[in-house]
């Protein structure tokens, strides 16, 4: 079903309206790295809070997490617009669901941080990023768009949370990885994991490597960035942490996080999203299944990017 949007004009010489998908994802600006970085943090101390502090254990902890993760998803495969809580809240499930998954992989049964059951940090972390390349194999075969700010397909947006799922597992037992496997200990691994991702950030500014290229390696690292500075807000002063506990330090980054989340809700309100064209499948020419709301606009032909001409101030 589509609807009119008045006031959208495209540019002169458009003839008649044409379908538009309302964005589900949010525009990758600094807010979004920010408000990623917290929400993977609070993943990280989250399911230690449960899983150690609590004595829950990974496995019984990681069931919970995953039906979080299923109701909120499936909650934002639904939305027909972008809403900042509930994106946020699925990318939240996903660390907490994957801090579980990787720690039950690397570390066994139980909850502890020092159970040795497991396949180890190493081993954890070479399937992970298997399983993510055979993710990625995956997407690039059904012909969906890499850029993830313009993905307009349903089909598009579950490889996005399946994407992101395991990234953010795999970040879990990288982080665990430069942790417990080197020299470094959870201070050395946040830095060093700093020092990448301005790395990145001028490679973003400064060089022509793709930029989707550039997210990915980002989005996966900012996950061992929050669990090493998860760990290093929690941890007791003796073992170089500053000793706020893991619930502590859970409601400190809840409360940032909600923060953050509610500020980039009134951003887009004040600055709505843009539209998308609406999804053409690349091998056959014909619609697929759009993952937002479809509305009608005059504007410029479908296939070109349409979201600063839809809208002069798209922010988010």
């Amino acid at each position: 079903m589509s609807s009119p949007i008045s006031g959208v004009d495209g540019p002169p010489g458009a003839q008649q309206p044409v379908e538009y998908v309302m964005r589900k994802l949010p525009h990758v600006t600094v807010l979004f790295w920010i408000l990623k970085t917290i929400a993977v943090t609070l993943g990280e101390t989250a399911g230690d809070e449960f899983g150690i502090t609590l004595r829950i254990g990974y496995v019984a902890t990681a069931v919970v997490f995953l039906l979080f993760f299923l109701v909120v998803v499936a909650a934002q495969v639904r939305a027909k617009r972008f809403h900042a809580f509930l994106f946020w809240a699925v990318i939240l499930s996903t660390s907490m669901v994957g801090t579980e998954i990787s720690d039950f992989m690397n570390r066994g049964f139980g909850h502890a941080s020092t159970d040795a059951g497991g396949i180890g940090y190493t081993a954890g972390g070479a399937i992970l990023t298997g399983m993510l390349a055979i993710v990625f194999l995956v997407w690039w075969r059904t012909g969906q768009t890499y850029d993830v700010e313009n993905i307009a397909t349903r089909k598009g947006e579950i490889l996005y949370w399946i994407a992101i799922l395991v990234s953010n597992t795999l970040g879990t037992s990288s982080g665990d990885v430069l942790a417990h496997d080197t020299p470094l200990g959870f201070r050395g691994a946040f830095f060093v994991i700093s020092g990448v991702m301005l790395v990145l950030i001028a490679a973003h500014y400064l060089t022509k490597l793709n930029g989707t290229v550039i997210f990915w390696i980002a989005f996966v690292l900012t996950r061992p960035l929050g669990a090493a500075g998860g760990d290093y807000l929690v941890k007791p002063v003796d073992e170089h942490g500053l000793g706020w506990g893991t619930l502590w330090g859970s409601v400190a980054l809840l409360a940032l996080l909600i923060l953050f989340t509610g500020y980039q809700g009134w951003q887009v309100r004040r600055y709505p999203l843009g539209l998308l064209a609406a999804p053409i499948n690349p091998r056959t020419g014909g619609p697929q299944r759009p993952n937002g709301l479809v509305v009608m606009a005059k504007g410029p032909r479908p296939e070109q990017n349409v979201s600063s001409t839809v809208n002069p101030n798209p922010r988010g």
